[in-house]
């Protein structure tokens, strides 16, 4: 005996139950999710332009190519991580 799938307005609800039980569940933490999220972002904006400022990178081959698609960024981050000007001498973003 085959077992016959719920009504498409059924399903339609079960979706949308399960988002909102998501949602509930998971809108405590979207605060840490976030600050969890821009600090693993802040580090890798470090590893990627720390060449620039000179602290030695092993990986500074890999993230090379990485500077110019997280340039429009560079500005947040350098003043988030508390440098009034940006530290590196021949990119002027402020």
């Amino acid at each position: 005996m085959k077992a016959s799938k719920p009504p498409k307005d059924m399903r339609a609800w079960l979706s949308q139950a399960r988002f909102f039980a998501e949602e509930v569940y998971s809108s405590r933490y979207r605060g840490a999710i976030a600050r969890a999220r821009r600090d693993e972002d802040d580090l890798f904006m470090l590893l990627v332009f720390s060449e620039l400022m000179g602290v030695p990178n092993p990986a500074s081959y890999y993230t090379l190519e990485l500077q110019p698609l997280l340039l429009e960024r560079f500005h947040d981050w350098h003043r988030r991580m508390g440098m009034e000007h940006s530290p590196l001498d021949h990119f002027r973003c402020c």
